[in-house]
């Protein structure tokens, strides 16, 4: 199943050959046609990430650890037991 950032991907270097190749059939050096194509690769690359950004619709909230486990303490020990004051026994 091929979706929107399939064709992008695609896209991206039809557009930067194309508009390159197109604009040198036209009559212009390859070197002025070539910035020409890349800003048209690098709009469909903007509008990719800008216009339609990937953002997953169904991705997981986040989850909470059971109880404090795993989290740090106030003191900036850890919340499995023992305290980095460094303290000798």
């Amino acid at each position: 199943m091929t979706g929107y950032y399939d064709y992008v991907l695609g896209l991206i270097p039809v557009a930067l050959i194309g508009v390159t190749a197109s604009l040198t059939l036209v009559g212009l050096s390859v070197t002025s046609a070539l910035p020409f194509g890349a800003v048209a690769a690098g709009t469909v690359m903007a509008h990719a990430m800008f216009v339609r950004n990937p953002v997953a619709s169904d991705a997981p909230s986040e989850r909470s650890f059971d109880g404090d486990a795993g989290e740090r303490s106030a003191v900036g020990g850890s919340a499995a037991g023992g305290s980095s004051a460094g303290t000798a026994d």
